[in-house]
């Protein structure tokens, strides 16, 4: 047994004595946020696979682990030796949980999960299904602390407040804006629960989550009060005076159960039961008022003119440090020095880490050499870092967290001389970039519908890539940001000017290579004529593409004068930036023209 098997056995026990057959262990906290703080990080525990998405579902003798197809490789490897069975989420042949269950389980069965790690639309989903077939669920099935001794703690870092002259707007001005909107939708109150979206409407930082800047707490707003439930040690007497200046008093992180109880029956509180848990839904379940989207997630999204002027400096910034990082980079190689995935991530670090309002990176970074460029969230360690030759693909996927914005940037380099193969495949996902970036749309476009745009030269070669195409991205928050995406499956939230959004078309060939390549773009009005408002996107990231790798033979006159008037905005942006005549010779040979 390893140690996997080990704690799953422990679990199954504790299963069996609360009476339950099957139990789910979601990747989730009780704020329902995409990144979790390790107090949080069960299914990992249990189950030893680290991926930021996927549900594992334990049962008497097997248990399962439904993922997307960003990590089926990562999954399929770390998962091996564990008896979990690897279920590959978005494939036709794949069963939901609630189909795998039913297979699985008896007549008056019953399912044990922590309420506080799903949503109420989540549950009746499951429930609608298990129902039918005479299978309970148990919504405070929690017994990890019993099992897992050395459990982190909750986390305990200080708060700081994030200064307007960055932010651009007060949080008083903030509320006021959220607390009109619920007003005209008849509600008294609002509950915010999703930490990205405290951090922003209350212009607080944290380190709560690694590399996302959020505080575990809660919010509760009304008219003249705001309440933010969080743990007393991390605040300090200068953010408690800044939150009253603001109108915002504290109490514990764990009192925001009892005061949703104790609460006004008459007062109607808006809540999106998308992002809020079951445990707290289920006290306000009798006085709340239903909404699409949180006005707080949809107004986050939408950066002011102070913040875009923030993300224009720091790309500029963080186009310089990876002018620097890459010209090390090769630099090694060149001289045979060995050079590892791990140490190109400490290369990005290094350089970015001394730029002004550097505060952490946006995610781990990842660089995946030749085969292990085909894992799309590829993480290396010591274990399974490669070592790079003068030969083959690297594919790097990073960013940072500055107090002035939030990066992103994938590249593909190879490291030798490409072979046809891996200039068609980089041609066509980039001919998708491109086609993407350039795009003019109608106000009230979503994303799925411009996703096409970024597929279709894969998709006419009968090729494609299961992960989305875009994500919004956070300004000093999450990398990941809703309302709105940029992928396949239809989302019912519009692209909105002032948002920013990934633009990360790929292409993956197991045992072979990985190609992406990500721009961020800002969402602009276009121009409005008789048949209404149109938009289009700004790029913003500046960092040279890999000239090498464009076959020009499949390219049309606009892909090509794009490609070479987006390395003239690169080189007349970052050339100010740099230091030295050969940092600047590096930028001027990797920016000329196709």
């Amino acid at each position: 047994m390893n140690v996997y098997t080990e704690r799953l056995a422990a679990f199954r026990a504790e299963m069996k004595a609360a009476g339950v057959a099957a139990a789910i262990v979601p990747q989730a906290d009780p704020h329902l946020g995409e990144y979790l703080a390790s107090h949080w990080q069960v299914r990992r525990w249990l189950s030893g696979f680290s991926g930021s998405a996927g549900d594992l579902v334990v049962t008497a003798d097997k248990a399962a682990l439904w993922t997307d197809s960003r990590y089926f490789l990562q999954a399929a490897q770390q998962l091996e030796g564990t008896g979990i069975e690897l279920m590959k989420d978005g494939l036709a042949e794949t069963p939901t949980i609630a189909q795998w269950l039913v297979s699985q389980l008896h007549k008056h069965d019953i399912v044990g999960l922590d309420g506080m790690l799903f949503t109420n639309p989540q549950l009746k989903k499951l429930n609608d299904v298990l129902f039918r077939h005479d299978i309970g669920l148990k919504t405070d099935f929690d017994v990890i602390d019993r099992l897992w001794k050395d459990r982190p703690a909750l986390p305990d870092g200080k708060i700081f407040v994030h200064d307007e002259k960055y932010a651009g707007e007060s949080a008083r001005s903030k509320i006021a804006k959220v607390m009109a909107e619920a007003h005209e939708a008849g509600a008294e109150a609002v509950l915010v629960t999703a930490l990205d979206e405290i951090a922003w409407l209350l212009n607080i930082r944290c380190n709560d989550v690694k590399h996302t800047p959020v505080a575990t707490s809660y919010l509760y707003l009304r008219d003249g009060e705001g309440i933010l439930f969080i743990d007393p040690a991390k605040l300090t007497d200068q953010t408690v005076a800044y939150l009253a200046s603001q109108g915002v008093t504290t109490r514990g992180y764990d009192e925001i159960k009892a005061f949703l109880a104790a609460g006004n029956d008459s007062e109607i509180v808006l809540v999106d039961p998308n992002t809020i848990s079951v445990g707290l839904f289920d006290i306000v379940r009798n006085r709340f008022m239903p909404t699409a989207q949180t006005t707080a997630s949809r107004l986050k999204s939408v950066k002011n003119a102070t913040q875009i002027a923030g993300v224009h400096k720091a790309m500029v910034r963080d186009g310089a440090a990876l002018v620097r990082a890459f010209m090390e980079l090769e630099d090694r190689l060149e001289k045979g020095v060995e050079t590892t995935e791990l140490d190109v991530a400490d290369l990005l670090h290094k350089y970015r880490s001394r730029g002004e309002n550097y505060f952490d990176e946006s995610f781990g970074t990842i660089a995946g050499y030749g085969p292990h460029g085909a894992i799309v969230h590829y993480e290396a360690d010591e274990k399974s870092k490669s070592s790079l030759r003068r030969e083959g693909l690297l594919l790097v996927d990073s960013g940072a967290q500055y107090l002035d914005g939030t990066t992103d940037i994938t590249r593909t380099i190879c490291l030798g001389t490409p072979t046809a193969d891996e200039r068609r495949d980089f041609t066509l996902v980039m001919k998708g970039h491109i086609a993407l970036a350039t795009s003019v749309f109608p106000e009230g476009t979503r994303g799925a519908q411009l996703n096409v745009l970024a597929e279709q030269y894969l998709w006419k070669h009968g090729l494609t890539y299961l992960h989305g195409t875009g994500h919004g991205v956070g300004f000093f928050l999450s990398v990941h940001e809703g309302p709105h995406s940029i992928r396949l499956n239809w989302v019912d939230s519009p692209m909105l000017p002032g948002s920013i959004t990934s633009d990360e078309p790929g292409l993956y060939r197991e045992g072979v290579h990985g190609i992406r390549c990500e721009n961020l773009v800002l969402c602009q009005e276009r121009m409005t004529t008789e048949f209404g408002k149109f938009l289009g996107f700004e790029v913003l990231t500046l960092f040279p593409f890999d000239r090498a790798l464009f076959d020009t033979s499949i390219m049309s006159a606009e892909e090509i004068e794009w490609v070479n008037n987006y390395h003239a905005t690169v080189r007349e942006r970052l050339m100010p930036a740099l230091e030295t005549p050969a940092e600047k010779a590096w930028l001027e040979e990797h920016t000329k023209a196709l």
